[in-house]
């Protein structure tokens, strides 16, 4: 007697009930007792597509037990639950061969592997049945991009966190959460540190799960909560639901995740002003390094992977409360107050703004001159570089812009921003300190001098 091995697969299994698998086990079950063959096995691949490539864990598991020689004949609904690609196919035929697998039942018609003609057919059929998810594909693909292009939302999967199920209606609270987080992070705040304070608060994500930066980038650059359609990752048409933030908001998030200059490394910052110091000897990056008894401090670092002279010293703690201090009495001068009115970075961001829109209405436009035949292949590329050029160097000037929207938070409110400083986490605390200050020069330590001299220091205020 044979023993059979049932294969049965579903592409898409939405509701997770196996309904379509169960069909599929039930009438090859049938037809593997009319043959008389014992079924030896049973390998599910539910909700996983043939064509899309991905790995199909019970496929291989049949394959192994077939190789193995655990089973010696297989039995499925149809041909195109099997393969979807051709290679796969072909990869399929020689392991049959090299095992000796001749028999091939499906509920729509048996293939004979064991001939050039049974072999032929399975071929046409896997064509077919490759021909008609291609066909698929495309209408698909055609179909979002229409969608996209007339502001419809796609539909489907997990509600959109900020808005109620019906993807159009603002949830309150979930919308202020965005508001919050869209602004401290445009005020320099780390990804990483807005989920540990969102966790704090017992904020969930609309899976009931906790926050990651992965999943907080995804919602701050979409378009969705700035009433945007996207497609592809391209903002393509206006959305037909309210916006939380606005348009230009996302516009800034987007720059600021874009510029390569971002910082990368997701550690903890124990120290406040972290690349903000100067050696007052040679210019170099002063670096953090605590001594042997672990007392913080800043360092002008010699040696392979520094290019300081390594003589400049100066303990962190006393230097921090420092420039706080410093920081917190200029936000409450009038000279900065009057220096925030009089400032022109609005402008200088509107005019950053304005060039980014304009060198993205320029890529659309060739890209619909190329689609119409208007341009020739090799005109698109030559034109599409410097406008791209032109594109990534707003974008990065968006991304600077941001500093003054920490300090017009907090000008002329020092007093109240003493009173909760504590209570601040350190990336909030380092992004208001860098809004204000460029950077810091440490002058030379003087001999005999054991504690901390305030004339070594010299700072570059941005405003």
């Amino acid at each position: 007697m044979q023993r059979a091995a049932i294969y049965a697969r579903i592409s898409s299994d939405r509701d997770g009930d196996q309904l379509g698998v169960r069909r599929q086990l039930g009438d090859c079950e049938a037809l593997a007792a009319r043959r008389g063959w014992e079924v030896a096995g049973r390998y599910v691949d539910d909700d996983v597509s043939a064509y899309s490539g991905r790995v199909r864990p019970e496929y291989r598991r049949m394959l192994e037990d077939l190789t193995g020689g655990i089973v010696d004949a297989v039995v499925v609904w149809d041909l195109d639950r099997l393969h979807r690609r051709p290679k796969e196919l072909e990869e399929f035929f020689e392991l049959c061969e090299s095992a000796g697998i001749t028999s091939l039942a499906s509920v729509s018609g048996d293939v004979d592997l064991a001939t050039h003609d049974g072999q032929f057919t399975a071929r046409i059929l896997g064509a077919v049945a490759r021909k008609e998810s291609d066909d698929k594909s495309r209408r698909i693909k055609r179909k979002h991009l229409e969608l996209a292009q007339a502001g419809r939302d796609a539909g489907g999967g997990t509600r959109p966190f900020g808005y109620e199920p019906d993807r159009k209606m603002i949830r309150a609270e979930e919308a202020a959460v965005i508001r919050e987080c869209a602004r401290r992070f445009l005020a320099g705040e780390s990804l990483r540190s807005l989920c540990v304070d969102l966790g704090e608060r017992g904020v969930q994500t609309v899976k009931g799960g906790p926050w990651n930066p992965n999943i907080l980038r995804a919602i701050l650059r979409s378009g969705r909560i700035s009433g945007q359609r996207e497609h592809k990752g391209e903002l393509v048409a206006k959305g037909q639901w309210p916006g939380i933030i606005t348009p230009r908001e996302t516009e800034r998030i987007r720059a600021v995740l874009a510029d390569p200059s971002r910082r990368t490394n997701h550690g903890a910052r124990r120290y406040l002003l972290k690349r903000l110091l100067r050696c007052g000897g040679c210019g170099a990056t002063m670096v953090s390094r605590p001594t042997q008894d672990g007392t913080r401090r800043y360092i002008c670092a010699k040696g392979p992977q520094y290019t300081g002279c390594g003589h400049t010293y100066v303990v962190a703690d006393p230097l921090e409360r420092f420039v706080v201090e410093g920081v917190l009495h200029r936000l409450d001068s009038p000279a900065l107050a009057a220096a925030m009115r009089g400032s022109s970075e609005d402008a200088e961001e509107r005019s950053f703004q304005q060039e980014a829109d304009d060198a993205a209405r320029q890529l659309e436009e060739i890209a619909k001159a190329y689609g119409e035949g208007r341009v020739t292949l090799g005109e698109l590329l030559a034109a599409r570089s410097p406008i791209e050029q032109r594109l990534t160097v707003a974008k990065h000037a968006l991304a600077r812009a941001r500093g003054n929207t920490v300090m017009a938070e907090h000008v002329g409110r020092a007093s109240e921003l003493r009173e909760r400083w504590s209570q601040l986490n350190l990336a909030r605390q380092h992004a208001i300190v860098a809004a204000v200050i460029d950077h810091l020069v440490i002058g030379p330590g003087r001999r005999g001098f054991n504690h901390f001299d305030p004339t070594r220091v010299t700072p570059l205020w941005r405003v």
